[in-house]
């Protein structure tokens, strides 16, 4: 057995030495690049933990720290036999930088094999993509990434029973995007599916760790539940649109007004005759009214306008999991908006805030390739999570004991 108690990678990035410094003592910073959940605290001794979407994490504490030359911490990784360490030095090269990287004080045998068969892949294509991020901001974890074409909704024991399936676990879909994976292979609103390639999908993680390794184009086995059937069909998945990002601040803040100013027209449009008591309608128990779809809206902006200013930051609070919406929470903002025109005034109000927000931005975020491009990226989007609840908005007026334009 050769002995691989040390693994040595390289890579030259076309940035100042403290580009990829920042990438490996800031907790934001490392999630643009190696991890989904990071934190961090940079200093002798100092905690750094990573975790990704598909199960896999590591804690470590900072074990040398200096500034724009070297970065140095423990590492114990789950399922690892051992702890080991990282040694990150940084070597300017003109106008570059060439990052060395050595995993040391790693064993040898069997026991460790895994391990660094692991490793030997992963950090060449960590690497890259920091590249990536430093240089244009592209995440590649992402960007090369297939997608099903799903809307992900919450799932429950009281949702599981209102959709007669028999699991409290999996992926509920709210809606299929038209023209993606999941809408060709037959797949629709209120299916939950539990797995994909053979691995089960009980969360939001485990179906990104089913992900693993595929491309679009690849085609894979889907099971799902519609209703109390158990069904499997094959689906071949779909590239990521990625949408044209602008390369400024204040470009960006133009594209992100002219997105709210089409979805304030239609929305103008779509409840300009609607009646006040058809919108308070709740269709059953445990399905919104239009008015409560309307507080939700609320509450995502709410969320969106608290992400922009922890990404830029730098300090974004790591999660558990996505919870569930929270049904007082919804009843609250209802409460203090309890007609139509009050609850479409704040939303608006909520919008205009963004804009706002985004428009005062530093100039200097734009020089932060990889949290603008993510930053420019989600607010960019197609609003899919919008048109899927406005179709639910459909839905409650047309179910609602009144005339509804």
């Amino acid at each position: 057995m050769t002995d691989k108690r040390i693994l040595s990678f390289e890579q030259l990035i076309p940035v100042p030495p403290s580009a990829p410094y920042h990438a490996f003592t800031n907790s934001t910073a490392l999630r643009n690049w190696l991890a989904d959940v990071a934190t961090t605290a940079p200093r002798p001794g100092g905690r750094i933990y990573l975790a990704t979407n598909e199960g896999d994490y590591m804690a470590g504490a900072y074990s040398a720290l200096e500034p724009d030359r070297e970065v140095a911490f423990t590492w114990q990784g789950n399922g690892e036999p051992g702890p080991s360490q990282v040694r990150v030095t940084f070597v300017p090269e003109g106008e570059a930088t060439r990052v060395f990287l050595r995993h040391e004080r790693l064993g040898s045998g069997p026991d460790w094999q895994a391990t660094v068969d692991a490793l030997e892949k992963q950090w060449p294509r960590a690497l890259e993509n920091l590249a990536s991020v430093l240089t244009t901001g592209e995440d590649l974890r992402f960007t090369r990434r297939p997608m099903l074409g799903i809307i992900v909704g919450d799932l429950n024991e009281r949702l599981a029973e209102e959709l007669g399936v028999p699991v409290t676990e999996g992926i509920r879909l709210d809606s299929v995007i038209d023209g993606m994976g999941a809408a060709a292979a037959g797949l629709q609103a209120r299916d939950v599916i539990v797995g994909v390639g053979g691995q089960e999908t009980r969360n939001w993680e485990t179906l990104q760790a089913a992900f693993a390794g595929l491309r679009a184009g690849d085609t894979v086995e889907v099971t799902y539940y519609r209703g109390p059937e158990k069904r499997q069909t094959a689906m071949t998945l779909s590239g990521r649109p990625i949408p044209e990002l602008p390369a400024t601040m204040p470009a960006l803040a133009e594209a992100v007004r002219a997105c709210y100013e089409e979805i304030e027209a239609e929305l103008d449009a779509f409840f300009a005759a609607v009646d006040e008591a058809a919108a308070m309608y709740k269709p059953a128990p445990d399905v919104w009214s239009a008015a409560e779809i309307l507080a939700h809206f609320i509450h995502s902006e709410r969320f969106t306008q608290q992400w922009i200013v922890q990404l830029v930051d730098g300090h974004e609070p790591w999660k558990d999991d996505w919870g569930d919406n929270l049904d007082a929470y919804i009843a609250a903002t209802v409460s203090a908006y309890p007609s139509l025109a009050a609850l479409l005034d704040e939303l608006k109000s909520h919008y205009r805030e963004t804009v706002a927000l985004v428009a005062n931005l530093p100039e200097d975020v734009a020089e932060r390739k990889g949290s603008f491009w993510r930053l420019a990226f989600e607010l960019l989007q197609p609003p899919y999570h919008f048109r899927t609840h406005l179709e639910q908005i459909r839905e409650a007026l047309a179910a609602a004991p009144v005339a509804v334009p």
